[in-house]
């Protein structure tokens, strides 16, 4: 897939010498679902309102569809669409007048059935005549990403959409999010909800002090960095694990009746074997055991602290 954002050398520095991107590199390819992950303070908000054009880089180049962000601005930002963490709203205007007010500052044509279709998704269509300030929080942002998709951006930013808000609007939004994906919109979104990342992205990038430490394929990053836990659970507690069993590792469970045995994926052997002949040698009764497969959020934790 060809590349819509191109992100090269991006460094933004503030007064003082605080910087909050550093050298950054990034190409999202059209159509993909990118999820950016990293604690607060990682630079997150800080990319996205550089791409966007909101915040002036200090020093590299950004494009989107071609477009450079600083020179051909307004033909970068015609693409893009932004959904802010942050609510910011006309508390007396109806919600239909504000998303069609900002389709017109993109200089679009007025299209009401477009609109309406948008806040049909977004389950908004029955508050389409109702005042801003009469909405609940989660009805706001739902307002919000109707703004962003009012104008029919090719490329979606979503800065944390779901932070604070129901189940509902979570499960509409990440509905949206798949059709924008057939229609081949690209979609980065920003969240602190791991899950959420590792369920709808194909590639998942880990920023940490304005730093891109990572970014790859979801599954591939899986594949390579994960691995996998086997928990054995005893008959008996246990408060030391036996000097036999010291190759393997393990560590004892929370409960001082199970042991942790942590091996690569990637090995040609688990030692799974040799470990449960040894348990048994070494006087231990096993009643079960099961497997745990890292998940997105153990690499993510794992990345950051080495960067710590």
């Amino acid at each position: 897939m060809p590349t819509i954002v191109n992100v090269q050398n991006l460094r933004k520095a503030y007064e003082g010498g605080f910087e909050a991107l550093r050298s950054v590199d990034l190409e999202i390819q059209q159509g993909e679902i990118l999820a950016l992950l990293g604690p607060n303070g990682a630079g997150k908000t800080t990319l996205i309102s550089t791409i966007c054009g909101i915040t002036v880089p200090t020093s590299g180049a950004i494009s989107v569809g071609g477009h450079d962000t600083q020179t051909e601005f307004r033909a970068a930002r015609n693409l893009i669409g932004l959904v802010p963490q942050e609510i910011n709203l006309e508390p007396f205007e109806t919600v239909m007048n504000t998303v069609r007010f900002s389709r017109g500052l993109f200089g679009k044509p007025r299209n009401d059935a477009y609109l309406e279709q948008i806040l049909k998704k977004l389950s908004l269509h029955d508050k389409k005549d109702s005042k801003i300030m009469m909405l609940s929080g989660g009805m706001k942002r739902r307002v919000l990403i109707a703004k962003a998709l009012s104008h029919e951006p090719r490329v979606l930013f979503l800065d944390e959409p779901t932070a604070g808000v129901d189940v509902e609007l979570r499960k509409d939004m990440w509905d949206v999010v798949a059709d924008l994906k057939a229609d081949g919109v690209t979609i980065i979104l920003t969240t602190h909800y791991i899950e959420e990342a590792e369920a709808i992205a194909d590639r998942v990038g880990v920023i940490s002090k304005g730093e891109i430490l990572l970014v790859q394929d979801k599954a591939e990053m899986m594949a390579q960095m994960g691995q996998k836990q086997l928990v054995i659970d005893l008959a008996d507690t246990i408060t030391d694990v036996p000097a036999a069993l010291a190759a393997y590792s393990l560590t004892i469970g929370g409960d001082d009746r199970s042991l942790i045995y942590t091996y690569d994926t990637k090995g040609e052997r688990t030692g799974i074997t040799t470990l449960l002949n040894d348990l048994q040698k070494a006087g231990l009764s096993m009643t079960d055991m099961q497997t745990h497969q890292s998940s997105l959020e153990d690499i993510f934790v794992g990345l950051v602290k080495e960067t710590a």
